[in-house]
């Protein structure tokens, strides 16, 4: 992991960001200390369709009533209710 600073990145943005892209992380410094990082974001992962269809036939049914009463004893919803 490479250290820029805040003029290294603020003057080579484009240049960093090419890097970053390419795989490469940089912790970004301000006066000499670290204070952030910069690094690519993760991939994402394609869930097809069908996949989703056949683990959701595998879960147990909601009964949604029951869900939604479970919540109401839980969770006060009324904000005056002191």
């Amino acid at each position: 992991m490479k250290t820029i600073s805040q003029r290294d990145l603020r003057n080579d943005s484009g240049k960093i960001l090419d890097a970053v892209e390419a795989g490469e992380i940089y912790t970004i410094s301000r006066n000499g200390k670290p204070v952030g990082e910069l690094r690519p974001v993760g991939r994402r992962t394609f869930v097809p369709v069908a996949e989703l269809v056949r683990t959701a036939a595998h879960l147990p049914p909601v009964d949604y009533d029951q869900f939604r009463a479970d919540l109401d004893a839980v969770i006060d919803q009324d904000p005056l209710d002191d």
